[in-house]
């Protein structure tokens, strides 16, 4: 479970304090497939780099699995988010210069807690190619695949781990109506199979029929926590 409480979060912008956040408190459930939509610079992103220990918040707390992510120093938090998180973006964030398999390696190579050998890792990371339909393009690199087959990709990176939570921000932003629905589709399949956390934050309201819960950020506040 991921508890949030009265989490706020305060940027200085050129002198001037804005409040990304402001005492938002949520309560998520294991195997949830939580939507959170909101318009542009409602704070939904901001909520979800919290979650996920890529920022600290100016107050409150959030806590995954009964661990503060508050007591946590930089190298613990980068522990916690190869081990529990798996993280999407509406850019991809794929290495240019790396194959596609190259890419989905990373996460593995970089756990210190497993510390798979190297077999291990190409065996791992074609498999989870092979789950997303992507095992035909083992060796391609990224500017050589379509949108949606990039943020397949993306996909088999977030889940090769075996995290229990995935975070996505935007996966659909940058793909036609059709594409995404093909993710949505593959996003729920694997929230079905592998029973993951799944948390996705859009501003797209169509994507929240297919969640199990929805809830919406409008200036940085919660307008419908959905408890």
């Amino acid at each position: 479970m991921i508890k949030i409480s009265n989490l706020s979060k305060i940027y200085k912008i050129g002198g001037l304090n804005v409040h990304a956040l402001k005492n938002v408190s949520l309560d998520i459930k294991t195997g949830e497939f939580l939507v959170i939509v909101g318009p542009s610079g409602s704070g939904k992103s901001t909520l979800m780099h919290l979650m996920g220990g890529l920022d600290k918040p100016t107050s409150g707390t959030i806590t995954v699995d009964g661990e503060p992510l508050a007591d946590m120093g930089d190298k613990q938090l980068s522990g916690f988010r190869n081990r529990k998180i798996g993280f999407i973006f509406q850019d991809f964030k794929l290495h240019p210069h790396l194959s596609i398999l190259e890419n989905v390696k990373i996460p593995l190579i970089l756990n210190k807690s497993k510390k798979y050998k190297h077999a291990t890792i190409h065996k791992k990371a074609a498999a989870i190619l092979k789950e997303v339909g992507l095992e035909n393009r083992e060796n391609h690199k990224p500017d050589q695949i379509s949108g949606g087959q990039k943020q397949r990709v993306a996909i088999a990176r977030a889940l090769v781990n075996g995290p229990s939570i995935i975070l996505a921000d935007e996966p659909l932003g940058d793909l036609d109506s059709v594409t995404g629905a093909k993710i949505i589709k593959l996003l729920k399949e694997f929230h079905k199979k592998k029973k993951i956390t799944m948390i996705v934050v859009t501003h797209d309201m169509s994507i929240a029929k297919h969640a199990t819960r929805t809830v919406k950020l409008k200036d940085g506040a919660l307008t419908r926590p959905g408890l």
